[in-house]
């Protein structure tokens, strides 16, 4: 109840500031935990443009950045209860929710983010984005999380061995406690809101992220040794609740679609652009990027957790069609 009313308060005093929002005859209200500006950000902003053109005004979106609305967790719940319109969320949180998330969630599944790409715009995206359906959920899109990376305050990374007896934030995910514990570490999952104070004050000595989200969030600051060995490419998703999508008409409800469809090559030509100064400025800061390492004992490492989490014929099916895909 508490989660309901912090978002209602933001909902409420945000309604001043949406002159242009209203406007329209319907506002969709969707929430991002990344700052203004951010590519996730930006994507949603461009989809709620093409919405406003596309259906005459009567149909707009505002987007909540900055975890206005709380952090993921809480906002897929009230996505669900239908309290936020839509919401972009990483993958993670969905896996003990949704199985199918899991698989694209899985360490070192996907070769590049190119193969990433083919595969969630292919066949096995639409069978994860049907999936939502069962959930109070309209899965519309994937967006881009970059490559993840581990980072820490106390030391450079370059094989398993550095990796014993820290303690990572990681996203609330089974699966991603289940990957740290494999690789030696000791996992601790708790929202990405918290992870800056609690590597400055030593409660973790580290987490793991992309480039842009090391920069933006200014764990760098705090955690100067990164190490880029990329165990997950984890796609982002746009999700509608499924209360806001049916009081649409049919007519709407497709070019919701479509728009979300359409903001994909927009928020892949920024994140691509953000990936490289987001780089460039974690650099200049000094950190120390580790990038000679083998990953191997890496992949090795992650036989028990695929064991773990791809059990059922169905999963197991996703997984090989995946590895299949040029």
């Amino acid at each position: 109840m508490k989660n309901v009313k912090t978002v209602m308060a933001a909902l409420l005093a945000s309604a001043a500031m949406a002159s242009a929002a209203a406007a329209c005859e319907v506002t969709l209200r969707s929430s991002d935990t990344h700052p203004d500006g951010y590519p996730t950000v930006a994507a949603v902003n461009a989809m709620g443009k093409m919405l406003e053109e596309r259906t005459d005004g009567r149909l707009c979106i505002e987007v909540f950045h900055s975890a206005q609305l709380g952090q993921e967790k809480d906002t897929i719940e009230q996505t669900q209860f239908g309290v936020i319109d839509m919401n972009r969320v990483s993958l993670g949180p969905f896996n003990n929710i949704i199985e199918e998330t899991q698989i694209p969630s899985l360490p070192y599944i996907f070769r590049s983010v190119e193969h990433m790409h083919k595969v969630m715009d292919g066949e096995v995206g639409q069978q994860i984005l049907d999936a939502f359906n069962d959930h109070d959920l309209v899965g519309l899109a994937f967006y881009d999380g970059g490559s993840r990376s581990f980072y820490n305050s106390q030391k450079p990374i370059k094989s398993m061995d550095d990796l014993a007896g820290l303690k990572f934030r990681v996203m609330q995910s089974d699966m991603f406690v289940d990957m740290v514990s494999a690789l030696g570490a000791n996992a601790t999952p708790m929202p990405y809101g918290e992870v800056y104070s609690s590597i400055q004050t030593g409660v973790i000595d580290g987490a793991e992220n992309n480039w842009p989200s090391y920069d933006s969030s200014g764990h760098f600051e705090v955690a100067k040794y990164y190490t880029l060995d990329q165990h997950l490419i984890v796609p982002e998703v746009l999700v509608m609740s499924k209360t806001a999508f049916d009081k649409l008409s049919a007519e709407d409800q497709a070019i919701v679609r479509q728009a979300a469809r359409d903001s994909v090559p927009v928020m892949r030509d920024l994140w691509a652009a953000r990936e490289l100064e987001s780089e460039a400025r974690v650099r200049e800061a000094g950190v120390e990027i580790i990038t000679d390492i083998d990953k191997t004992p890496f992949i090795d490492a992650m036989v028990p957790v695929y064991e773990k989490y791809v059990t059922s014929p169905k999963l197991k099916d996703m997984v090989a069609r995946i590895q299949a895909t040029e």
